[in-house]
């Protein structure tokens, strides 16, 4: 099989999910690839069958390229151009990892918010991500961001404006919509980016509990300090005050419209990267009320 031997029989791994391990590899003119090799359940059917029909027939400059794929039974395997940078989880949680520059966060932020817009807007068919998170944003040598992971993907056709309620997420990311029962629809993706947003400015994961006044959620105290035009706080400390405030207190109020409580008042991706390229004006947004819900908090 000529994926085993690109993958000197799956010997690197790059990473593994819950659907599955991916492996680097290198093609016959040298050039490399990294393959998701799916596992053999149900689960990894629907992937594969998902990752196939989205990011299979779609080209962008800020999502992955699919080169290929095996349906020889019973694997189930899927090759993708390889990211030299890895994850942007990797550069914002692992210690480890350099620190991202403030102009290189706003870039990845920018290249990202293009990506999903042209899911959403561009596209025969609106495609949902379903899953956006730093973990599913990859990086090339230049630090191009590109969304991957289309495994739980959803098709809607111009005339169908939600997907069934059976969709699934990573806790942290969950729009109040999703929780409640409701269908989802494109806005649940802006939800999940605004959410990533937030730890794309601040470095820390948005589950994370912080000990500031009785405001323990970080996307809640990050509300509250938008409203009061403090967003220098939210800052990665590690960057050392080192970023254009104007763009800082953009980044964050752009987020904090992504996370309202409301779909109708969250943007479109598609305004979203106009007013990161401050082609748009971005008024301070009102604190989003349900945060509160995921810690049972008072005064909220």
């Amino acid at each position: 099989m000529q994926i085993k031997k690109a993958t000197k029989n799956f010997s690197e791994k790059l990473g593994e999910g819950g659907f599955g391990c991916v492996y680097k590899g290198a093609l016959a003119d040298l050039s490399l690839v990294a393959v998701k090799n799916l596992k053999s359940t149900g689960q990894g059917e629907k992937q594969f069958r998902a990752e196939i029909q989205t990011i299979g027939i779609i080209r962008h400059i800020n999502l992955v390229q699919l080169f290929g794929f095996c349906a020889e039974e019973p694997k189930r395997l899927l090759v993708y151009e390889y990211m030299e940078n890895g994850s942007l989880s990797s550069h914002l949680f692992l210690k480890s990892s350099a620190i991202l520059s403030w102009d290189l966060r706003y870039h990845i932020a920018l290249g990202t918010a293009r990506g999903l817009a042209y899911l959403h807007e561009e596209c025969k068919e609106c495609i949902i991500h379903c899953d956006m998170k730093p973990d599913n944003v990859l990086l090339d040598a230049d630090f191009c961001p590109k969304i991957a992971d289309f495994g739980m993907a959803k098709l809607l056709g111009r005339d169908f404006c939600r997907a069934l309620r059976t969709m699934r997420g990573a806790i942290g990311y969950l729009a109040p919509e999703w929780i409640s029962g409701l269908p989802s629809t494109h806005k649940t993706d802006v939800y999940n980016y605004g959410m990533m947003l937030l730890e794309i400015i601040s470095g820390r994961r948005n589950s994370e509990k912080i000990k500031e006044e009785k405001f323990t959620y970080f996307p809640i105290f990050a509300a509250i300090k938008v409203n009061e035009g403090d967003a220098m706080c939210l800052l990665d400390s590690r960057l050392e005050g080192q970023a254009d405030e104007e763009q800082l207190s953009r980044a964050c109020r752009i987020a904090c419209w992504c996370i309202q409580d409301a779909e109708d008042h969250r943007p479109m991706m598609g305004q979203v990267v106009h007013m990161l390229a401050n082609f748009m004006d971005v008024e301070i947004p009102p604190i989003p009320r349900s945060l509160g819900n995921y810690v049972g908090m008072e005064g909220c």
